[in-house]
């Protein structure tokens, strides 16, 4: 192209509208993407007003479907990492009984005068104080055995009490917040990536438009080509997250050095170098494990969440059933049935041993809920997912962010279209007519 061809062309009409083809393509793009990849997230409730059974709003496709996508994570991703009684095992549950019984030790015998309060409230006054220490005492004997028992035998039976699939789901269905924060934790740098990596796919198919123009300069399809770049933009950054699965190595001219700071590659001395094709978040399977690892033991899969599963879920009457046949011994104790069982008949017995075990399934899951406590347990399995997860294959890691994607990834692809038709027709007015 020589001198009088670029004359000619600055003295066309349309010059200006021309010249900002890429320039706008590159912005607009960089904008509806960034647009697409909030709408994925948020907001996390459902915005807008409802016309009978037809919504006018959005809600974020990750909270929208926060249960169908954990069970999918589960199905393809957490059941091949290991069962729920393995990780409970690799918890120590002898030790966990261990500290439980440590931190009641100090309240049994005020735990003891409550239950008692509360069920035999007669009988309990009229006890000589000599009985009662003598219960406390046998009580404070037979509880970190009794405790370990129970621990251990509910570890051994974790599978037929929690299902581990529900467990997740449930969860993350009452906290949406949840599951948005753990794959914005996780995928944080593939977002970043899909979001800066769309200004310069723009500006590619910004000049592609800016040849076409010179070309056809049919105003109408200014309109026409900036809609088809943004369906293809969001397509290509989305599908450059995960695409190629298995890295693929080749040569080509290197005319950019890419920075991790804006504006994010600058131009450097033409020379062959290697390429890897690889999806972004494919490539940074060891660094996401440790993050994944990190959400999952401390916040999903957690010994407070799977013993509340146990005693409270749909699982409670096996639980309770397992913890009377450990209390039962006990309660036969000369000492111990001696002091209940003044002045009590059958019934009164047996809505004392009820009380015995509702209030010991509580006892159990006071310490349960100490922060403390979940972190060391966290602290024993987290070595363990965070291997079995860098031993996951590509497909299988894969759908550790894949599924927050996947769930209407077409809207998300057609809304870039839509933005780019209606950004080409104001370009088109401000800038051609």
């Amino acid at each position: 192209m020589g001198y009088d061809f670029w004359v000619k062309l600055a003295q066309r009409p349309d010059f200006i509208g021309f010249i900002t083809i890429a320039p706008v393509a590159a912005f607009v793009t960089w904008v509806h993407v960034w647009m697409a990849l909030k709408m994925v997230f948020y907001p996390l409730t459902f915005w807008g007003i409802r016309l009978g059974p037809l919504p006018l709003g959005w809600q974020g496709i990750v909270p929208r479907k926060a249960g169908k996508i954990a069970g999918v994570i589960v199905d393809q991703t957490l059941s091949k990492l290991g069962s729920l009684q393995e990780f409970f095992e690799a918890m120590n549950p002898t030790e966990m009984a261990h500290i439980l019984a440590e931190k009641i030790k100090p309240e049994l015998p005020a735990l003891i005068d409550d239950l008692m309060l509360e069920h035999q409230p007669v009988v309990w006054k009229n006890v000589p104080y000599s009985i009662k220490r003598r219960v406390y005492a046998q009580a404070a004997i037979e509880l970190p055995a009794l405790l370990e028992g129970i621990v251990v035998e509910l570890t051994f039976n974790v599978e037929q009490l929690v299902d581990m699939r529900q467990m997740i789901v449930r969860q993350m269905e009452d906290d949406r917040a949840l599951m948005v924060r753990m794959f914005l934790r996780v995928g944080q740098k593939e977002i970043n990536f899909i979001w800066h990596i769309s200004f310069f796919i723009g500006l590619f198919f910004g000049i592609i438009q800016m040849g076409i123009w010179l070309v056809v300069p049919w105003h109408w399809t200014i309109v026409f080509w900036a809609g088809l770049w943004g369906l293809l933009t969001n397509w290509i950054a989305i599908w450059m997250v995960f695409n190629p699965v298995n890295p693929i190595d080749f040569k080509a001219p290197v005319l950019f050095k890419r920075l991790t700071h804006f504006p994010f590659m600058r131009p450097t001395l033409p020379h062959i170098g290697t390429y890897r094709l690889h999806g972004a978040f494919m490539r940074r399977q060891n660094e996401v494990a440790d993050v994944f690892a990190q959400i999952t033991t401390r916040e999903l899969i957690t010994v407070e969440r799977i013993m509340q599963e146990m005693m409270y879920g749909e699982g409670r009457e096996r639980t309770r059933r397992i913890i009377r046949q450990h209390i039962a011994p006990v309660l036969e104790r000369p000492v111990v049935r001696t002091a209940l069982a003044v002045g009590l008949g059958k019934s009164e017995m047996t809505q004392l041993k009820n009380g015995i075990i509702d209030q010991c399934m509580n006892m159990t899951m006071e310490p349960m809920r100490d922060p403390e406590f979940n972190m060391s347990r966290a602290a024993k399995i987290f070595d363990l997912f965070r291997v079995r997860i860098q031993a996951l294959t590509p497909r299988e890691f894969q759908n550790l962010l894949r599924p927050a994607f996947h769930e209407d990834e077409w809207m998300l692809i057609v809304l870039g279209g839509i933005t780019g038709a209606i950004a080409g027709y104001l370009q088109y007015i401000f800038g051609f007519k």
